[in-house]
C-alpha cells in the first residue's frame, strides 16, 4: 500500500474548512496527460491556488493509475520548483464500486469520490459507508452523491437529472459518515448540457441556459450547516472555444454550458468544491485544430501541445481568479 502522504498529498478537509471560512471554491480539475496536469499546477502556483487533481475512472483505463500517481507526485514537486508549495489532493472521480475506491486509497490518492446516486437509496448508503469506514482508516476523504445529473462525461451518463431532495442529506451524511457531498441544482455533464428547447436565446442567438436552483442549495445549507458541498458538471463551455473549434473543422452544435456568474455565486456558499472537466477539453481541441488547420504540414507533437497546455494554464488561471475565487488562498 502507497500512503498519499509519501506522494506529498492533502487529502481535502482542512482545504474545504479553509473554503468554506474564506467563501471560495477549490477547482477540481480533471486530467488523464502531462500538459493538463502541467497546466494545472503551473495556473494553481501563479494565482497561488489550493487544487484538487482528478482522476476518472476513464482517465485510470486511459493513462494507469501508477502513472497517474506518479504524475501527481510529479505535479508536488513541480509546484515547490515553481515557487510555492500549494496543497495538492488527487481525488478519484466518480468511483463506481468499492472495489475501484479501494484501489485508489492503496495506491496514493488522498480522496475519493463514491457515486451511488444511480442506485436505491439503502443501497446507496450502505456502499457510501463501506467506502468511508476503509478510506477513513488510512486518512482518505469521502466524497457521496445524492441526485442526479443529466448528460455525458467519459463512463457517466444520465438521459434525466433528479435534484437532489434537501429532506434526506441530514440522514444520508449522518449514516454514511462522507465528508462531503455533491449534489444535483441544475449543473450537467458534459459540453451539451441543456438541448435547446430547454434554453432560451438572447438577441445575439446565444442559448441561455436555465438558472441553478439556488433554492434548494438554500434548503441544503439550512438542513446541513457547514458541511462541504460540492458541484459536479459546471463548466461553462467557453463560447470562444466552441467558435474555434467550429471555424477549424469541428461541430459544435448547440453546445452550452453553466454560465460563471453563477458559479461565482455558488461558491461564496457552501459550495466548496466545483468540478470542472470539459472546458480543459475544449480549450486544448481548439488550440490543436488551429494548429492542425493553419500548418497542415506540422507533426511535431510539441508544437501543438505546447500551445494547448498554455491555453488551459490561461483558462485555469481566469477559473482561480475570477469564477472559484480561490486565488491567493494557498498558504492561508
Amino acid at each position: 500500500m502507497i500512503s498519499y502522504k509519501e506522494v506529498g498529498l492533502v487529502n481535502s478537509r482542512d482545504m474545504f474548512a479553509k473554503a468554506m471560512k474564506g467563501h471560495y471554491a477549490v477547482g477540481a480539475y480533471n486530467f488523464n496527460n502531462m500538459e493538463q496536469m502541467q497546466a494545472i499546477i503551473a495556473a494553481c502556483v501563479e494565482t497561488k491556488s489550493p487544487v484538487i487533481l482528478q482522476v476518472s475512472k476513464g482517465a485510470r483505463d486511459y493513462a494507469n493509475i501508477n502513472i497517474l500517481r506518479n504524475m501527481a507526485r510529479g505535479g508536488v514537486e513541480y509546484a515547490h520548483e515553481l515557487g510555492c508549495d500549494i496543497p495538492i489532493v488527487l481525488h478519484l472521480d466518480h468511483g463506481d464500486s468499492f472495489k475501484t475506491a479501494k484501489d485508489c486509497i492503496d495506491n496514493g490518492f488522498s480522496s475519493v469520490m463514491i457515486d451511488g446516486s444511480h442506485l436505491p437509496y439503502e443501497e446507496n448508503i450502505a456502499v457510501t459507508k463501506q467506502v468511508v469506514d476503509y478510506a477513513h482508516e488510512h486518512d482518505v476523504t469521502v466524497e457521496g452523491e445524492l441526485g442526479v445529473l443529466a448528460g455525458i462525461e467519459d463512463e457517466v451518463s444520465s438521459a434525466v437529472s433528479h435534484y437532489t431532495r434537501p429532506e434526506e442529506v441530514v440522514d444520508f451524511a449522518t449514516r454514511t459518515g462522507v465528508d462531503s457531498l455533491a449534489i444535483s441544482i441544475g449543473t450537467s455533464h458534459g459540453a451539451y448540457k441543456f438541448t435547446p428547447e430547454q434554453c432560451t436565446r438572447n438577441e445575439e442567438g446565444i442559448l441561455i441556459p436555465p438558472p441553478l436552483r439556488f433554492d434548494i442549495l438554500a434548503e441544503i445549507e439550512k438542513q446541513l450547516p457547514g458541511f462541504p458541498i460540492v458541484l459536479h458538471g459546471a463548466s461553462s463551455v467557453p463560447q470562444e472555444y466552441v467558435k474555434i473549434i467550429n471555424e477549424h473543422g469541428g461541430k459544435l452544435a448547440d453546445s452550452v454550458g453553466i454560465p460563471e456568474e453563477q458559479l461565482r455565486k455558488a461558491a461564496k456558499s457552501a459550495v466548496c468544491k466545483i468540478n470542472i472537466d470539459s472546458d480543459g477539453r475544449l480549450a486544448m481541441t481548439a488550440m490543436i485544430r488551429k494548429i492542425f488547420d493553419e500548418k497542415p504540414a506540422e507533426f511535431d507533437p510539441r508544437k501543438y501541445l505546447g500551445p494547448a497546455r498554455e491555453e488551459l494554464k490561461k483558462m485555469y488561471m481566469h477559473k482561480n481568479i475570477d469564477v472559484l475565487g480561490c486565488a491567493g488562498h494557498a498558504l492561508d
